[in-house]
């Protein structure tokens, strides 16, 4: 066996343009098989790009129909009203994020939440432990820690400004005003009033 140094550096690169010509071979093969099925990736990539632009660039919905995947209401398909409207108790809404959450999951800035509106400017917020009061009604408990055991601090008692809303799910998971780090939801965020389909 020979173990001179020279001959291993010496044949050592040479093994280097065969390995960087089967990955070129290999990504020729599936440009060309991409090519002829460009049919079956087209609706692939169009998903990609519409999940990447909705993440990371703008997330507000551009089509009126809604698609509900989180437990927080029981709809799954509604329909979106854009634009501004005077909100009632009772209203469901789909606004923009923008809590104290966001410093912690940079994701959720933005994103689109759909709740239902619970309580109007001029309405008392009390909390009495982690339970949740609007004007004396009980509207649920707070829990102690989101999904990934950070702490969740329920909402402060207040009572609601002007042009913000207080909003909730109708799961007890449902992460909404009930959380300091959500909070209420001021007029601007609103991205227009749904009604539900399914």
């Amino acid at each position: 066996m020979n173990s001179d140094p020279l001959q291993l550096a010496v044949a050592h690169p040479a093994a280097r343009p065969k390995h960087r010509q089967r990955i070129l071979e290999s990504v020729g093969d599936f440009l060309r098989h991409a090519r002829q099925r460009w049919y079956l990736y087209l609706p692939i990539i169009a998903i990609w790009t519409l999940a990447y632009v909705r993440l990371f660039v703008d997330a507000t919905p551009r089509v009126p129909v809604l698609f509900n995947w989180t437990p927080s209401l029981p709809y799954r398909v509604a329909w979106l009203h854009h634009g501004p409207h005077q909100l009632q108790r009772g209203d469901f809404i789909v606004f923009s994020f923008a809590g104290e959450a966001q410093q912690r999951y940079p994701g959720l800035r933005g994103q689109p939440f759909f709740k239902i509106v619970r309580g109007l400017p001029g309405d008392t917020v009390t909390v009495s432990g982690r339970q949740v009061a609007i004007n004396g009604e009980d509207v649920g408990a707070a829990k102690t820690k989101a999904y990934d055991r950070r702490p969740l601090a329920p909402i402060a008692p207040t009572v609601i400004p002007p042009r913000y809303y207080y909003v909730q799910g109708t799961s007890s998971d449902s992460f909404d005003s009930r959380y300091q780090e959500s909070g209420l939801v001021r007029e601007e965020q609103v991205i227009g009033v749904v009604v539900p389909l399914l």
